[in-house]
């Protein structure tokens, strides 16, 4: 049962803690977009998403409106265009990429993902072409996002792939250099990327998902910050068994949230990722959360276990809320996003 002391805890949640739904992610499969002709393919891929996220940002203000939950970003996360693109007789997939720009802008989305590349074992003539596609692709579009999986705990790091991404870097550096190197900034290289991840920069749709899904990004660092700050002197137990409430409330609200817009886009509801994705704002900080679980600052003895601490009891938590829980789900620490940095 709703208690007034839960409607107001949430309501302090949002309005004093900075709790928001980072973002509503569409997830939409190309695989049937498949062609050999890279105009096509580009067309189909253009189509498809206009087609299937058409009504993605209205019914993400919709809910904003409704329920008076900030929400961030509306997003779309594609199949990665290695993978879809590698029936396509051409030497680069920049066109690929700007047709995506020019779909991700017709539905007003803030970002699209999935130029993306899942190397961590070898490489096929697909994935080649695109990670020699990046820099270019993020240097004539806006709102595309790219990620390269090179490594994982299963079967070891691509050191070639390592090698070929810091040449990527940097030439993406260099080419968007009038934008303060803004490219680099819409590219994420992993190790250990999960199958399936709306969250940008590094969002991409999972080759095992539907066709389509919407999946749902909450983020939280000042409501946990909140819970912890009278916790002073308590050991890690308590501080963890905090946290874990506290993330199965965050989760409950992007539950919510997924639940409506899934029901109302005839989606099904794919992940909540929750992760505690910090802002430049004040309050709004991993750093600071660390430092109220007793380090006496970010970064001094301590910091790697209460990092591991927070991650494993935000994932613990947040489980507990929903069985929907997938992508990053754990701390997700930029230092240039990071006030506590």
């Amino acid at each position: 049962m709703i208690t007034i002391d839960d409607i107001l805890e949430t309501n302090r949640m949002i309005t004093e803690n900075k709790l928001d739904v980072r973002t509503i992610t569409m997830g939409i499969s190309l695989r049937d977009c498949a062609h050999p002709n890279i105009d096509k393919f580009c067309q189909n891929v253009y189509d498809k998403i206009t087609k299937s996220a058409e009504f993605l940002v209205k019914t993400g203000e919709d809910i904003e409106t409704e329920y008076g939950i900030p929400i961030i970003h509306k997003r779309v996360s594609v199949t990665p265009i290695a993978i879809a693109a590698d029936a396509c007789k051409t030497d680069s997939y920049v066109p690929v990429a700007e047709a995506m720009d020019r779909a991700a802008k017709e539905i007003g989305i803030n970002f699209i993902g999935g130029f993306s590349a899942l190397v961590e074992k070898g490489f096929t003539h697909g994935d080649r072409v695109l990670i020699n596609s990046i820099p270019q692709a993020l240097a004539t579009t806006d709102l595309v996002c790219s990620s390269v999986n090179l490594g994982s705990t299963k079967t070891g790091i691509n050191m070639d792939c390592v090698r070929e991404m810091g040449e990527v870097v940097k030439r993406t550096a260099e080419l968007t250099r009038d934008q303060q190197a803004l490219g680099c900034a819409k590219l994420v290289i992993f190790c250990n990327a999960p199958g399936d991840n709306p969250f940008m920069a590094g969002a991409f749709h999972g080759v095992s998902e539907a066709d389509k899904v919407v999946s749902v990004g909450v983020s939280g660092p000042g409501v946990v910050k909140h819970a912890i700050e009278d916790l002073k002197g308590a050991d890690f137990t308590e501080i963890a068994e905090t946290i874990k409430r506290t993330a199965f409330k965050i989760t409950r609200v992007g539950q919510l949230v997924a639940r409506e817009a899934s029901k109302r886009l005839g989606v099904p509801f794919g992940i909540i990722d929750l992760s505690l994705a910090p802002t430049p704002a004040v309050g709004d900080s991993v750093a600071r959360i660390i430092e109220e679980m007793g380090i006496e600052s970010c970064g001094a003895p301590g910091t790697t276990a209460a990092l591991a601490l927070l991650n494993d009891a935000v994932k613990k938590g947040g489980l507990m809320a929903s069985s929907h829980v997938g992508g990053l789900s754990g701390a997700f620490i930029p230092v240039s996003e990071d006030e506590g940095m």
